[in-house]
């Protein structure tokens, strides 16, 4: 479980590129400081096992599926990525609850300043404006945000100036493309119920038969 709060910036040190998969070296001194073998990290929101580490860096393998399901596969050697390490049983939620399984990639469509902020209109599936609110949050590259506006296929997500200057966002152009996880929270009630209309015995004809 993650928070959506970025730690670190790290740069992207080597790329293994197999048929579906991939091996991914980051350095990012700061996130190896307590890494042991088989921790979770968050790259750009997507949730890594490591692998191998040192006092640099760290190894972590891609699964065909996250590959294909993420922009992982769009970076390059010295590409910036988000990296937070999986929240402690004890630490602080500074953000939301973020699970680090990434829903699809959505598209920057426009970045506008406004007063000390930096509004980015995205474009997503109506699958995933689905989940999403306004006021609500939503993680962006790992970055925890707040709704601030939703239309059928896109968002609107609000940056202060730390956000843009210490995550990738800040450096990420119109047209670009970015890992969305939609609000956790959200989802399980959204699956409840629907789960719920799809076995209960009361259905519209139901009601209309009995005079409602």
């Amino acid at each position: 479980m993650f928070t959506g709060i970025i730690e670190d910036v790290g740069a992207v040190k080597t790329l293994q590129n197999n048929k579906q998969s991939m091996i991914i070296t980051v350095i990012s001194p700061k996130m190896v400081g307590d890494v042991k073998l088989g921790d979770s990290i968050a790259v750009n929101g997507v949730c890594l096992t490591v692998t191998s580490f040192n006092e640099q860096e760290l190894t972590m393998d891609v699964m065909p599926e996250t590959v294909q399901a993420t922009n992982l596969r769009q970076l390059a050697v010295g590409n910036p990525v988000n990296l937070e390490r999986a929240m402690p049983a004890d630490g602080r939620f500074g953000g939301h609850f973020v699970s680090g399984h990434v829903d699809g990639v959505g598209k920057i469509l426009r970045k506008r300043p406004m007063e000390n902020a930096v509004y980015i209109d995205i474009e997503l599936s109506e699958d995933m404006t689905s989940y999403c609110i306004p006021k609500g949050s939503i993680t962006i590259d790992g970055t925890s945000l707040t709704l601030f506006h939703v239309e059928q296929n896109s968002v609107t997500v609000s940056l202060i100036p730390h956000t843009y200057s210490e995550t990738i966002l800040g450096t990420k152009n119109v047209g670009a493309l970015v890992n969305v996880e939609t609000d956790l929270v959200g989802k399980y009630i959204m699956h409840q119920l629907q789960r719920g209309q799809a076995t209960s015995a009361i259905t519209r004809e139901y009601l209309a038969k009995h005079g409602f």
